[in-house]
């Protein structure tokens, strides 16, 4: 029996519909929200991705103000360019576009965000709230995929959860965003024992590794009736692909997300819902 197929661009429509409606309420208002985004350097895959997230918001009527900055920036410059976003009152959201180059520090660049207008929901602040249960800006990917789960009523109440991977942008959030649904979740990671064993008891694996010559999601290791979540991308023979083979895996699962289509259209989507967030935040505070 073949599974359904969870289709990212549709949902991620569903949900670009909604933040245009809540533009529009907002516009009403004469508030106009605004996403700032920093990209340093010119790394071709990251100017792409800062591009696309542009389009998208001018898709829903999200105002932009792009930065692009030398590569030979220093951290304290770059932190001074944060400062003044943060302290411009027309602005919404900031998103400093990863990675970075070496002589920059993620950690202390992404932490010098507003948590107001932490759009990608990395600054300790936001991640803190998150372990809480009272996060109002999560991280874009995890935030997508809870989304995906909502769209086809994926009931995640007691059902045993593999979660591959546990970096802050993708693991960790969504870690505590499957926890506060009642899930049971592991984690595993490069040093994990018996993944395959793991994965065969697994309700709902969601892989997240991005290198097939270290992992591949095989339908040996998905359970009749699973879901599988891939969020993984990486070129394999020139083409695009995840963790998994689609075609393979839906044959047992009883939902899976393609590569492309499948995660990926979530984070663009869920970064124009966080952008609204931040906007209805800073009106409801007066800012």
């Amino acid at each position: 029996m073949t599974g359904i197929k969870i289709d990212g661009k549709e949902i991620a429509q569903s949900v670009k519909e909604r933040v245009k409606q809540a533009v529009q309420e907002l516009k009403a208002q004469n508030i106009t929200p605004c996403l700032a985004t920093v990209l340093v350097g010119d790394n071709p895959a990251s100017a792409i991705y800062v591009r696309n997230k542009h389009k998208a918001c001018d898709e829903v009527g999200i105002a932009t103000k792009d930065h692009k900055l030398s590569s030979n920036i220093t951290q304290s410059e770059l932190i001074e360019i944060i400062d003044n976003l943060n302290k411009d009152r027309s602005i919404h959201g900031i998103l400093v576009q990863l990675p970075l180059p070496d002589q920059l520090n993620e950690f202390e660049t992404t932490s010098r965000i507003s948590p107001l207008k932490d759009v990608d929901g990395l600054t300790p602040y936001n991640a803190g709230l998150l372990a809480m249960k009272k996060a109002a800006l999560v991280a874009c990917t995890p935030s997508g995929i809870m989304e995906m789960f909502d769209y086809h009523h994926i009931n995640l109440q007691g059902k045993n959860v593999v979660l591959i991977n546990r970096s802050n942008l993708v693991g960790k959030p969504l870690y505590h965003l499957l926890l506060e649904r009642d899930a049971t979740v592991i984690t595993c990671h490069s040093k994990t024992k018996n993944i395959e064993e793991l994965c065969r008891s697994a309700d709902i694996i969601i892989t997240a590794v991005g290198d097939r010559s270290k992992f591949i999601l095989t339908p040996e290791m998905v359970k009749e009736g699973a879901v599988v979540i891939d969020v993984a991308t990486s070129r394999h023979n020139e083409k695009l692909v995840g963790d998994a083979d689609f075609d393979s895996i839906i044959q047992k699962a009883a939902f899976a997300t393609p590569v492309p289509g499948g995660v990926g259209p979530m984070t663009i989507a869920m970064l124009l819902k966080n952008t609204i967030t931040a906007a209805s935040l800073s009106s409801q505070l007066g800012h």
